[in-house]
């Protein structure tokens, strides 16, 4: 792959060929993707969705805007990095592409920020919600109505495939959802892979798929102007990561390995001393102890050792990066960055400690358990109202429950088409949204 197709800045629609030397230096197009993001109505909704503890009462934690924001700043540092040390090595990029090192920094900083704009309320657990439903719930009804990929895409429905969506999709008379650039839609791409086959390889681009059905044929068109390695096999879609691909997922591994640990110490989940001694372990290397010791209250010292962390795993993922240009160029590179850390170990150990104390604890458990009722009951609801619609068979309540939705129904639609245009629809609701939605139903106004 080369960094001047992959650096595009084409946005669907275009007639022409944009340059970046003739672009306005004040703000260039990565920029205003990310200025397009953050004003979405999408990304807005992000500040009432889960990032670990549903429905949570307290401002300690995160929801999935301050996680967002939060990786798009570590993103634009990665990215900045990785662009000096590119430009430096390929100077070509900057005198005959006009390239800048902020470029790379806006482009992965833009697609940082929209990493989560996909997730369904409920966090993870309201993909595997949406997916139970289809694949042990009443949604099995569809399975002989839908080819293997259809079904595939709702039994794994994955947000960031409907972060792609989010972000493509021409609606309401506007072409190509928010028009990003296809520099920053290949850096969110994370798995640039359909649903089938699951998990064909161990390349990391594999662990997940990133592209319903229903967007495929831009998602290809994305692909072959970034110039990004085709590996698929047969009728497959399949391809190599965009480079900047490895630096978003890094922004987003590094703030939820030491922002999720910090939410379960100020919620008194994580002891104080054992989140001390953890950190510690990770920045022992670069820790100035005349200034830690200086710090004498504990929240203090944990701010101190967050910040150190966060700085040293950033500069971990560049030279990581930067030593495997070569391979990740290739689309040979199977690892994230922080897989092949120096400090895997300690990133590991807070990893486990999280995972005991606060994704399974029992406020989340129990949480999640809510969602997963409050989610089947909304699926259940809008595909029957959607059935029978499409039968001719609506009832009165189904007529009022389609009112619900944010845009009508299309005149006509497969299956495919309308079952996951209720998980699109249902996914789009924040955690309170489908709370709210969900007691309507049951007649608890």
């Amino acid at each position: 792959m080369q960094w001047e197709s992959l650096l595009s800045l084409r946005k669907q629609g275009d007639t022409k060929k944009r340059i970046r030397k003739e672009e306005d230096q004040t703000r260039s197009g990565f920029e205003v993707d990310f200025d397009r993001i953050i004003f979405s109505s999408a990304f807005r909704s992000l500040q009432d969705k889960t990032q670990v503890i549903p429905l949570s009462k307290t401002s300690f934690v995160h929801t999935r805007l301050t996680h967002s924001l939060e990786v798009s700043v570590v993103g634009r540092s990665l990215g900045r990095q990785v662009g000096s040390a590119i430009i430096e090595k390929h100077p070509y990029l900057q005198k005959v592409h006009g390239y800048e090192i902020n470029d790379f920094g806006a482009i992965v900083a833009a697609a940082s920020l929209a990493h989560d704009i996909g997730n369904p309320p409920f966090g993870h657990s309201g993909e595997k919600a949406i997916g139970n439903y289809f694949k042990n719930g009443n949604g099995k009804r569809f399975r002989d109505q839908l080819s293997e990929k259809e079904y595939q895409d709702l039994i794994d429905f994955e947000g960031n495939a409907n972060g792609f969506k989010i972000l493509t999709e021409s609606k309401n008379g506007v072409q190509g959802g928010l028009r990003l650039t296809y520099a920053t839609l290949g850096a969110f791409m994370k798995y640039p892979k359909e649903s089938l086959p699951k998990k064909p390889t161990a390349h990391i681009a594999d662990k997940k798929f990133g592209v319903f059905q229903t967007d495929t044929s831009f998602f290809k068109e994305v692909a072959k102007n970034l110039g990004l390695l085709n590996r698929a096999k047969g009728d497959n879609l399949s391809f190599a990561r965009h480079p900047l691909a490895f630096l978003v997922e890094a922004a987003d591994d590094i703030c939820y390995t030491i922002i999720d640990f910090e939410d379960g110490i100020n919620l008194g989940w994580i002891a104080e001393e054992t989140a001390l001694e953890y950190l510690i372990n990770l920045v022992k290397d670069r820790i100035n102890t005349a200034n830690y010791s200086a710090l004498t209250q504990t929240k203090d010292r944990l701010a101190y050792l967050r910040s150190l962390a966060i700085g040293t795993l950033i500069s971990e993922a560049v030279e990581v990066f930067i030593e495997n240009e070569e391979s990740i160029l290739s689309g040979t590179f199977q690892d994230s960055l922080m897989d092949r850390s120096k400090y895997k170990a300690q990133i590991d150990d807070i990893i486990d400690e999280s995972i005991t104390k606060i994704y399974r604890s029992q406020e989340v458990t129990d949480k999640e358990i809510a969602g997963y009722n409050i989610l089947t009951t909304l699926l259940d609801s809008f595909t029957t109202a959607c059935e029978n619609h499409y039968r001719g068979k609506a009832t009165h309540f189904d007529a009022l429950l389609l009112k619900s939705l944010d845009s009508p129904l299309p005149e006509e639609a497969s299956v495919y088409e309308y079952t996951m245009f209720c998980c699109c629809f249902i996914s789009m609701l924040t955690d309170g949204n489908a709370l709210q939605l969900f007691k309507k139903i049951k007649g608890d106004l």
